[in-house]
């Protein structure tokens, strides 16, 4: 088999608090990789470690956080040993960034014409009109009505949805490799969630760009990805194929999660996960799920669980598959 283009080992992150003499693992010991081409869906609550991924692996931490040990390997390459010039040649021109709030990523002062031209112009060297036609391309791509017109304006005369739009054609101006996705629709309402989900996965077809796609809707996980990495407390507790995890899921806290999704004439209530997410901070002994697993036995609250092999690409961290 070919070498996944994004290979991410055995990955620790940490924040210092209380002055920098405590440190929390925001992710922990986290295992995963891209096929070129494919879509893998990182799912969990708030607060699990999905976004904390991503930034280590583009390697744009915030103060106070840093890769404590773990390897990312990005088409044969360790991004952690790489120097900052050559993370910024990899930023744009091989692996983008969609984040959750377009307003947080486009510059108010800027046309959409300057941020969409900016990655191509840095990165792939296109100049005047050349580069002109290339925005132009783009914001059609993501579907903006009048390109040539829209292009002259600016974020605050942009709809929602639209502005996420944007901020896509800005992923793909560099021509990129592999795009990550970290919320790209929390924001939009359901009708644009759908047509931007929709544009995604026409754009990732016409392309052949791989997608890591971050969510806490396992919904849109069955519609957007090949595979799926479920994560709790900063760590994958389970791993596999779209299909397989929803038909057999192993893992409680997944199962949990695919009771949790509403189904259309259901007249009962909607399941919650009773609890909350652990501080990671204080995690509990053994499994950081067992406080809320109905299934939780002596040795959950005591060891944590090894990583079970299910199976071709599937594996799941819980002492339940032990014991079956």
């Amino acid at each position: 088999m070919a070498e996944p283009l994004l290979r991410v080992s055995n990955l620790r992150t940490v924040y210092a608090t209380f002055g920098g003499q405590r440190l929390v693992r925001a992710v922990d010991d986290v295992s995963f990789s891209i096929n070129r081409g494919e879509s893998l869906g990182l799912v969990g609550e708030s607060g699990s470690g999905k976004t904390t991924t991503c930034l280590s692996i583009v390697r744009l931490l915030p103060r106070g956080a840093q890769i404590e040990g773990g390897t990312v390997e990005f088409d044969g390459r360790n991004i952690l040993s790489l120097s900052l010039d050559d993370m910024d040649t990899l930023r744009g021109r091989h692996i983008a960034m969609i984040l959750q709030d377009p307003m947080a990523s486009l510059n108010p002062v800027f046309s959409i014409e300057d941020q969409v031209a900016e990655p191509a112009y840095f990165h792939r060297g296109r100049r005047g009109d050349q580069l002109r036609s290339h925005v132009t391309a783009l914001l059609r791509a993501v579907r903006i009505p009048s390109p040539e017109v829209r292009m002259r304006e600016y974020p605050h005369q942009m709809s929602g949805g639209m502005r996420q739009r944007v901020v896509g054609a800005i992923a793909l101006s560099g021509g990129p490799q592999l795009i990550m996705a970290d919320e790209p629709t929390t924001n939009l309402d359901v009708t644009i969630q759908a047509q931007y989900l929709n544009m995604l996965k026409d754009l990732q077809r016409r392309t052949g760009v791989a997608l890591l796609f971050v969510t806490h809707n396992l919904g849109i996980v069955a519609k957007m990805c090949d595979r799926v990495a479920v994560m709790y407390a900063g760590r994958i507790v389970e791993q596999g194929p779209v299909r397989e995890l929803f038909k057999a899921p192993r893992h409680p806290y997944t199962r949990a999660l695919l009771r949790s999704i509403p189904k259309l004439g259901n007249r009962e209530p909607l399941f919650a996960i009773p609890g909350h997410p652990p501080d990671l901070a204080s995690l509990p002994s053994g499994c950081a799920f067992h406080p809320r697993c109905p299934d939780a036995f002596d040795r959950c609250r005591q060891d944590m669980p090894i990583d079970f092999s299910l199976g071709a690409d599937h594996r799941a961290r819980c002492w339940l598959i032990e014991s079956r």
